[in-house]
């Protein structure tokens, strides 16, 4: 599977999905919490309107047109002399974390998009750790290979990415897979959890171990069932509007 850097991973699962977020001006990291990336997008230290405004065109543009990283920095650099915006780290360091959590992250949630159709013939997700990750998290590698039914609650803190750079994914498979495979599916294991505390707010988190603190979830999850469940609700409400007219 090619890698997000290289630029050539755009789908229209993943497009749509970046296509509805809206950006959210904030000072830190942590002003956004887990799912609530589902809706919104931002850059860490970018509260100016037009800063974050002109960051969402140059992301969209990387996620549409497939650009590489070398050429982000280019935008990265154009934003940066524009706005006079000052940032913390190194450019290189920064522009990378930008362009590829928010393209890694998207490409997550077209993903999981994907794997919702496809459950019913294919209900079976198995854990693949990147042959390309240079510095391995040692959980990541124990994971790889587990095979888990599509509803495992394990899945939901644990579904790429799960830590800053994580390269992990999850694939599908079906019953005929398992067999042809010769895999057996095997059982959720317990690796615990570390508390972590945001040292502004004092506020501390429970994290599952081998995941970084803000991405225990399932990228576009919590934004799908919400759509489910509205949709659901209007189908409710048109079903008693007609009952009403016949009555």
């Amino acid at each position: 599977m090619p890698l997000a850097e290289y630029g050539s991973l755009s789908f229209q699962e993943m497009i749509d999905f970046f296509r509805e977020k809206r950006p959210v001006p904030t000072g830190r990291w942590t002003d956004l919490w887990r799912d609530a990336h589902d809706r919104g997008f931002m850059v860490a230290g970018a509260s100016r309107d037009d800063v974050l405004a002109d960051f969402h065109k140059a992301v969209t543009r990387a996620i549409e047109d497939g650009i590489t990283l070398s050429d982000f920095r280019k935008d990265f650099d154009a934003i940066v002399s524009k706005h006079g915006w000052g940032y913390k780290g190194s450019r290189n360091w920064r522009s990378r974390v930008i362009y590829e959590t928010n393209v890694r992250q998207s490409y997550n949630a077209g993903r999981y998009e994907q794997m919702r159709q496809v459950t019913r013939s294919r209900p079976w997700r198995r854990y693949r750790h990147s042959q390309t990750s240079t510095n391995p998290r040692p959980l990541h590698l124990k994971w790889d290979g587990l095979v888990l039914r599509h509803d495992d609650p394990w899945l939901v803190a644990r579904s790429p990415m799960n830590g800053w750079g994580c390269k992990c994914r999850l694939e599908t498979l079906a019953d005929r897979d398992l067999e042809r495979l010769g895999i057996q599916p095997g059982t959720a294991p317990d690796d615990g959890t570390y508390e972590w505390t945001d040292k502004r707010t004092g506020e501390v988190h429970t994290v599952p171990r081998g995941i970084d603190p803000g991405i225990d979830y399932t990228p576009n999850r919590a934004r799908l069932m919400d759509a489910a469940r509205e949709a659901a609700e209007r189908a409710e409400a048109r079903v008693a509007a007609m009952r009403q007219e016949g009555s």
